[in-house]
């Protein structure tokens, strides 16, 4: 009798991880499309970037304030919808700007494929190898903050090379990410699947702009 009792946690727990893993990436999908509409329409309006600049921070105060108490229930998926509409008609500008560029729509897509390989790569491997990458949260959290200082300090440096150095830092950090917040759903670190959502299209936001930064200071340069 225990052993039946244990396969059956066992069963339960596995179709409770492979419910979390659906959900999450159903509703990823339904996000970036939804993002990318908004984007879309941002970059139709021809809004300008203080516009998107307040777009983003109302999405960063509905991220720290408002999910958190709505993730367990269904208004925590229309939260999650606002928030990432927000951040898509956010980054409208910025692509507008990169896009102005001679060589732009190349760097765009570029970077549109290489997060999109990189994202597939890195979260596939977590999802069919299922280890657990929970170590890497603590080095994840100092690589992050150092980033930011660094960025801060920057903005009276005015420096290039930093500016490269960051962006190339949040690409590797993104990954480290996609693959620590795929294992926590794998192997039971996060079972909510809104705040699974939110953390890798986080993710998925910051690889494709510190990408489009990238590319597009090494186009500059040449």
């Amino acid at each position: 009798m225990p052993a039946n009792i244990a396969v059956s946690r066992s069963d339960a727990a596995v179709q409770s991880t492979n419910k979390l893993i659906r959900n999450t990436y159903s509703l990823l999908s339904l996000t970036l499309l939804f993002s990318a509409a908004t984007c879309g329409l941002s970059m139709a309006l021809g809004v300008g970037h203080g516009a998107g600049l307040v777009t983003s921070l109302i999405a960063m105060a509905l991220l720290w304030f408002v999910l958190p108490r709505t993730a367990n229930s269904a208004s925590g998926i229309g939260v999650v919808f606002a928030i990432t509409g927000l951040l898509g008609f956010g980054l409208g500008p910025t692509l507008n700007a990169y896009l102005s560029l001679a060589n732009g729509s190349e760097i765009v897509l570029t970077a549109l494929g290489g997060t999109g390989v990189i994202f597939l790569g890195l979260s596939g491997y977590a999802l069919t190898t299922r280890r657990d990458f929970s170590f890497m949260g603590g080095f994840l959290v100092v690589g992050l903050l150092v980033v930011v200082g660094a960025s801060l300090l920057n903005i009276f440096l005015s420096m290039p090379v930093v500016s490269l150095a960051t962006s190339a830092a949040v690409v590797l950090l993104m990954s480290g990410f996609i693959l620590y917040d795929t294992s926590r759903m794998v192997n039971g670190g996060e079972t909510n699947y809104v705040l699974a959502t939110v953390s890798l299209y986080l993710n998925i936001l910051n690889l494709f702009t510190s990408l489009l930064h990238l590319l597009g200071m090494t186009s500059n340069d040449d």
